[in-house]
C-alpha cells in the first residue's frame, strides 16, 4: 500500500525508473499542488460573492480582476530578474508566492472585522490584488524550477496525475466550502473559508520547501542599457513564442470579459446560494478527473499543442450556452463540458509552454509570456465590467464567446511547431 501511495504522488509507476531524489520531489510537488489547488480553489470560487456580500458593485467586481493583472503585470519582470541574478528559485517561492501571498488569505478572512462598508470592499480589493501580485512575482521562478523537476518525457503523465487530486480536493473543498457558507451566513461563512484557504496554504508552502532545487545555470546579465536591445533581438529569433503570446492575449482577454461573472450570474440571476454554486463548481472538478488521465497521455503520444487546439476551438462554446440558462439547473452540462475540456487544454498549453521558451532563459520568458496573459486579463476584466453594466450578462458571455473563437482559430493557423521540434512520445 505504501508503495502504490508512493507510485500514485510520483505519477506512476514509471517513475519507479528514476532515481530516488527525483522521484521524492515529484511526490513532495505532488502534495504541494493539491494543498495549493484546496486553497486556491476557495478563493475562485467564493471571493466575488465575498466582495457581493460585503456590497461591491459589478464594476467593482470588474475592476478587482483587472486590478489585479495589471499588478501581476508589474511584478513578473522582477521575478524574472530575480531567478537570472540571485538564482534561488526556490526561496523565491517560498517568500513571494508561499510567504506573502499566502498571508493575504488570512487578512482577507479578518477585513470584515476591521473596517465596515464601503471601506471594507476596498481594503478587500487591495488585499486580494496583493495577493496575486505577489504570486505572480514567484511565478517565473515556479515554472523554471518545475521545468527541472518534471521530466520531459513524462509530463504529461505526471501532470495528468497530479491534476486529478487537484481536482478530486477541489470538488470536495468547493462542496464543503458552500455548505459551511450558507450555514454560518454571510459574511461570516466567507470569513471561515478563508481561514481554511490560508491554512490550506500553509501546508502547500510546506510540501514545497521539501523539493531539492536542481542546478540552476545562472544567465549573465546584460551590461546597462543593453537589456532592452538584447532582448528585442532574441525575441526576432523566436517567432514561435512570440505568435503564441500573440494569440494568447486575445485568448485571456475575450475569457475576462466573462470570466469574473459567472458566480455572480448564478447568485444574481439565477437566485442561486452559496451551496448551489459550490455543487456546480464541484461538477468542474468532477468531470476534469476523467480528463486528466485522457489528456495526459495524449499530450505525450499526439504532443500538447494538439491537444490545446482541439479543446481550444471547443471552449468557445461554453460562454454560448450560458447566454440561454434560466435556471441553476441548465448550469449543470455546461460545467461537465467545460470541466472536461479546461482540463486538457490547461494541461496541454502549460506542456506546450514549456516546450516553445528556450532552456536557460525560462524565467525570463515566463515573466514575458505572464505580462501578455495578465495586461489582457486586465483589459478583458475592465471591458466586461463595462458591457455588464450596459448591457447586461448575455452580451459579456456572447462577446467573450465570440473573441476565443477567433483566437483559437489564429492559434490552429499561425502557431504551429517547426519540425525539428515535434518530439515523439514515449
Amino acid at each position: 500500500m505504501r508503495r502504490r501511495a508512493a507510485q500514485v504522488t510520483a505519477g506512476g509507476r514509471w517513475s519507479d525508473e528514476l532515481p530516488p531524489p527525483v522521484r521524492r520531489n515529484l511526490r513532495w510537488f505532488w502534495w504541494d499542488g493539491v494543498f495549493a489547488q484546496a486553497s486556491d480553489t476557495i478563493i475562485l470560487s467564493f471571493l466575488s460573492l465575498f466582495l457581493l456580500a460585503l456590497g461591491a458593485s459589478r464594476a467593482q467586481i470588474g475592476l478587482l480582476s483587472a486590478l489585479s493583472s495589471l499588478s501581476a503585470a508589474l511584478l513578473v519582470l522582477p521575478g524574472a530578474a530575480l531567478v537570472e541574478r540571485w538564482g534561488h528559485r526556490k526561496r523565491v517561492c517560498l517568500l513571494s508566492g508561499g510567504g506573502v501571498s499566502r498571508l493575504m488569505l488570512l487578512f482577507l478572512a479578518l477585513a470584515p472585522l476591521l473596517l465596515r462598508a464601503p471601506a471594507v470592499v476596498y481594503l478587500v480589493i487591495a488585499l486580494a490584488v496583493i495577493r496575486d501580485a505577489f504570486g505572480n512575482l514567484a511565478l517565473p521562478a515556479w515554472t523554471s524550477l518545475t521545468a527541472d523537476v518534471v521530466p520531459l518525457q513524462w509530463r504529461g503523465r505526471y501532470f495528468g496525475s497530479r491534476n486529478l487530486a487537484m481536482g478530486g480536493v477541489g470538488i470536495l473543498v468547493t462542496y464543503l466550502a458552500g455548505v459551511v457558507i450558507t450555514a454560518a451566513g454571510s459574511p461570516a461563512g466567507y470569513q471561515w473559508v478563508l481561514g481554511a484557504a490560508f491554512i490550506f496554504g500553509l501546508i502547500s508552502t510546506f510540501s514545497f520547501s521539501r523539493i531539492a532545487e536542481p542546478p540552476f545555470q545562472r544567465v549573465k546579465p546584460a551590461e546597462k542599457g543593453e537589456g532592452v536591445r538584447l532582448l528585442l533581438r532574441e525575441l526576432r529569433g523566436q517567432p514561435l513564442f512570440v505568435a503564441l503570446c500573440a494569440v494568447t492575449a486575445l485568448w485571456n482577454l475575450s475569457l475576462n470579459v466573462a470570466g469574473p461573472f459567472f458566480n455572480i450570474y448564478m447568485v444574481e440571476q439565477l437566485r442561486a446560494t452559496a451551496t448551489v454554486v459550490g455543487v456546480l463548481n464541484g461538477l468542474s472538478g468532477l468531470a476534469a478527473l476523467p480528463a486528466q488521465r485522457v489528456f495526459g497521455v495524449l499530450a505525450d503520444r499526439w504532443g500538447p499543442r494538439r491537444v490545446q487546439m482541439i479543446t481550444g476551438l471547443l471552449i468557445p462554446l461554453l460562454p454560448f450556452a450560458w447566454a440561454l440558462t434560466r435556471l441553476p439547473w441548465h448550469v449543470v452540462p455546461i460545467n461537465l463540458a467545460g470541466g472536461f475540456l479546461w482540463a486538457g487544454y490547461s494541461l496541454a498549453s502549460f506542456n506546450f509552454l514549456l516546450e516553445v521558451m528556450p532552456e536557460g532563459r525560462r524565467a525570463l520568458y515566463t515573466a514575458l509570456y505572464q505580462i501578455v496573459v495578465t495586461a489582457s486579463l486586465a483589459g478583458g476584466a475592465a471591458l466586461g465590467g463595462l458591457v455588464a453594466t450596459q448591457w447586461g450578462y448575455a452580451a459579456v458571455f456572447i462577446l467573450s464567446g465570440a473573441g476565443r473563437l477567433i483566437a483559437a482559430l489564429l492559434f490552429a493557423r499561425f502557431v504551429r511547431l517547426p519540425r525539428q521540434m515535434i518530439k515523439a512520445g514515449p
